[in-house]
């Protein structure tokens, strides 16, 4: 393959890992890799990386698919070319022999230097240890049995006692060098991953395990497939959208109403021109923060959307003036007292799923939901009031309740609905997605990206 070729594909493989890489930033990097030595690795890592890489998030997945399309080494090496440097006595060594070489090169923050000798270690224990046979000539690759092996973790107290020789344990010496350890030990982690990459790909194809093994960028990672580790990557991208929403729908609240009329300017000014009032004044708008009330679906099968709609309503309170939520399966309860400025927002999302009156059969009924909100907390909604309903529009064939949301949408002064599966299963199966964006504009919402965009669009 061609460097041109490689150079392409590497793009499209970026593209569709959720990566936005232009046409324009592909042919800035190409003007980059004039000026730059190609047989060095990391100078070619950081020149396609300076061109191509926007935000901080977008890293991980380059750096993945950086190592498959611009490997190290490539297929056709001798296991023996693969390993040299690793030392002479590796092959034949044993397991205590091992992990000793190992602490050396952690101790010695050889995966963090870039010392040639880390990586012909990985090589070597991913070659030893991370092969397993699949049948006549053929062979899979696995990190767990590398590290199962060598057990990376169990080798800290070791290290801290080498590195502590001497000093007080407990103090900053011991957290600093318990840092500067655990890192080294991801380092080789990791560095393991990368080569079981390297050979799974030579053996699959780079664009099969590309496709397998990066991860989305934390823009794009779909609401409903959210883990646990995603939220905690996924609250630190909810208070600048915070800061945002509250920014746009107070300029939206400008723009979209002038002051009223000031008569008394408005005559004096027409007497410049024989009494004729050709311009008129208005009187200046009081200043306005908005409101906000927050309805969102808790049910089960949104149940990671919820999470984040939560985490998203914990970092509205600091931004409005007074924010109310409210969360239904299929009765309503106002949660706003569980999300008290100061609170761990995991601990008032645990307390509110056990607390909160929220649900009596557990099976989302939207109707009777906008039908008890309506009855119990119409005081919620004033003319002053932005309303945002989160959820699937999908009530189990139960009645959507359409007059309640028509009046509750009447009473605010703006009013919107985020949606998080794709518009095109809207109105599929108990969806009633057409009838209620037909009183409330409904918005798809499946990731960071488009909550973005949607919030760009309320200017």
């Amino acid at each position: 393959m061609s460097l041109l070729d490689r150079h392409v594909r590497f793009l499209g493989a970026l593209r569709g890992a959720g990566v936005p890489v232009s046409p324009a930033e592909g042919l800035d990097a190409v003007r980059a890799l004039q000026v730059i030595e190609l047989t060095e690795r990391e100078t070619l890592r950081e020149a396609y990386a300076a061109t191509l890489v926007k935000r901080p998030a977008y890293r991980p997945a380059f750096d993945t698919l950086f190592d498959l399309w611009f490997p190290p080494l490539t297929s056709g090496l001798r296991v023996g070319a693969e390993t040299e440097g690793a030392g002479p006595d590796l092959e034949h060594a044993e397991v205590a022999e091992l992990r000793e070489r190992l602490t050396e090169l952690l101790l010695a923050d050889a995966g963090a230097t870039g010392d040639p000798a880390f990586g012909a270690f990985v090589r070597a224990m991913v070659d030893r240890f991370g092969r397993q046979a699949a049948g006549p000539g053929r062979q899979n690759w696995f990190s767990y049995s590398v590290l199962r092996a060598l057990s990376p973790g169990t080798l800290m107290a070791g290290m801290l006692g080498e590195v502590l020789r001497g000093q007080e344990r407990g103090g900053l010496a011991e957290k600093v060098a318990r840092r500067r350890l655990s890192d080294g030990i991801a380092g080789f982690e990791e560095a393991v991953a990368s080569d079981v990459r390297r050979r799974i790909a030579e053996d699959s194809g780079v664009e099969k395990i590309a496709k397998a093994t990066v991860r989305p960028p934390v823009d794009q990672i779909d609401f409903l497939r959210v883990t646990k580790a995603d939220l905690a990557r996924l609250r630190r991208e909810v208070h600048p959208l915070a800061r945002r929403l509250a920014t746009r729908l107070t300029i939206k609240h400008r723009h979209g109403h002038r002051g009223r009329l000031d008569f008394r300017r408005t005559v004096r000014a027409s007497l410049s021109t024989g009494g004729v009032p050709i311009s008129t004044h208005m009187r200046p708008r009081r200043p306005h923060k908005p409101e906000l009330v927050v309805l969102c679906d808790a049910s089960d099968s949104v149940s990671a959307f919820s999470h984040f709609t939560l985490l998203l309503t914990y970092a509205l309170r600091e931004q409005f003036t007074k924010v109310r939520a409210f969360a239904f399966v299929d009765t309503v309860d106002e949660i706003t007292r569980f999300f008290a400025p100061g609170a761990d927002v995991v601990e008032a999302i645990t307390t509110m799923t056990r607390e909160a009156d929220i649900t009596r059969f557990g099976r989302s009924d939207y109707g009777r939901a906008l039908e008890g909100f309506a009855e119990r907390y119409a005081d919620a909604i004033t003319p002053k009031t932005s309303l945002l309903i989160l959820g699937d529009a999908r009530s189990n064939y139960q009645r959507p309740a359409l007059p309640a949301l028509k009046r509750l949408a009447g009473a605010a002064r703006h009013a919107y609905w985020l949606n998080p599966e794709p518009r095109a299963q809207w109105d599929t199966g108990d969806s009633v997605a057409a009838a209620y964006g037909g009183l409330v504009p409904m918005h798809e919402c499946r990731n960071v990206a488009q909550l973005a965009a949607f919030i760009e669009e309320l200017a």
